[in-house]
């Protein structure tokens, strides 16, 4: 939905209505992700996605109808529905997707809500916060369930950090239930992702009848390259390509210019090792953001990974470049300059999947690749030879 929002708030400041549709949850081998939307706008116009195309001519005649109306709903597509062949979703998975109205009349605090999602970054290039998570209810008391929503669906609750502030009208209608969902969101902030939650009508956390869903604006994941090589130029165009945020660093002045790394956010000069300890002192590096180490030079590589493998979060993908004979030296010099057996096994070297690239590029998407199944868990295995559901 992030990429959805300017195009929504120009719509809104317009006072035009559109509605936008939010996958909320998913079953077993669902194509897109909670968060993944679609919007439609006051002349038809359609953004965004639910379904990677499965469902999303059903979805547009529900935005077009609560657009109109201004009254959310929750629908629910599936293999076992009836219709679930006619609308395409024949992946054999299931999605919840709410639909709800954009309008200055139906929500009168987008505008605050969507300009703290696309704040600017920071004067150092970081982003402004720790990132916004969107509290609604998708069914709730005065209703509950799919279809048609009951009087509290379509309440909201905008959570900044430990901050939480109402995006439209009194909240989620209830205090206690507004501090419980701003706990929950802070919680959902940190991990980076999603989710769905039930409550009782006073937030209660074994309750039900009240379900919120929990969707998350986290700043985008950062990747770490040190080594300002032409593989670093060809994985800052594979780490913009899958949504990080890419900062190229080198000692050398010579080769870290922003001419050489037109891909990357920020290109530093300065010690690896120094720039990674100040970053981790800073709190400006998570277990959602990867450091990749291309430099080939123990006086770089060994206290940047030193550094990287010892005081990094549990979880930071941690990978470095070289042939199997300077992974085993450099594995030697890690242990003889005071790096556990446990710190060492984080390390992804040789550093990629085993694809047989060559070319920059190549390789680039080797790695890419490894940090995808790194963050999922995937078995890497070609998929043709794995049994159950794509998408897990």
């Amino acid at each position: 939905m992030r990429d959805l929002l300017p195009q929504l708030l120009d719509w809104w400041r317009a006072d035009e209505r559109a509605a936008v549709a939010t996958v909320v949850r998913t079953f077993r081998s669902a194509p897109r992700e909670p968060g993944a939307a679609l919007a439609v706008g006051p002349g038809g116009e359609v953004i965004g996605s639910v379904s990677g195309g499965c469902v999303e001519g059903a979805v547009y005649d529900l935005c077009l109808e609560v657009a109109e109306t201004g009254r959310p709903v929750l629908v629910s597509y599936g293999v076992t529905d009836d219709d679930a062949f006619d609308v395409g979703l024949t992946c054999g998975g299931t999605i919840e997707v709410f639909v709800a109205p954009v309008s200055r009349a139906a929500w009168p605090g987008f505008g605050e809500f969507a300009g703290r999602v696309l704040a600017p970054l920071r004067p150092d290039g970081g982003p402004a916060g720790p990132g916004v998570c969107l509290a609604t209810v998708v069914a709730g008391a005065g209703g509950a369930g799919a279809g048609r929503a009951g009087a509290d669906v379509g309440r909201r609750l905008v959570v900044t950090g430990s901050d939480r502030v109402p995006s439209a009208g009194p909240g989620l209608g209830d205090a206690d239930l507004d501090a419980a969902v701003a706990a929950a969101a802070v919680g959902q902030l940190a991990a980076g992702s999603s989710a769905v939650r039930e409550y009782g009508p006073h937030g209660e956390r074994t309750g039900t009848g009240t379900r919120i869903f929990l969707q998350v604006f986290a700043p985008p994941p950062r990747l770490l390259v040190f080594g300002a090589i032409d593989f670093a130029a060809a994985l800052a165009r594979a780490g913009r390509l899958l949504g990080y945020r890419v900062t190229v660093c080198d000692a050398r002045l010579v080769f870290a210019t922003p001419a050489r790394f037109p891909e990357a956010d920020e290109v530093v000069v300065e010690w690896p090792h120094r720039y990674l300890a100040a970053e981790i002192e800073a709190g400006r590096v998570s277990a959602r953001d990867a450091v990749c180490v291309l430099t080939h030079d123990p006086k770089f590589d060994v206290p940047l990974l030193h550094t990287a493998l010892t005081d990094l979060p549990a979880g930071t993908y941690v990978g470095a470049m070289g042939s199997r004979r300077a992974h085993a030296e450099r594995t030697a010099r890690l242990v003889e300059d005071g790096v556990p057996a446990a710190a060492l096994a984080r390390l992804h070297s040789p550093i990629g999947l085993d694809l047989g690239a060559r070319t920059p590029d190549e390789t680039a998407v080797s790695i890419a690749a490894e940090i995808i199944a790194a963050r999922s868990g995937a078995s890497t295995r070609p998929l043709r030879e794995t049994h159950g559901p794509i998408h897990g």
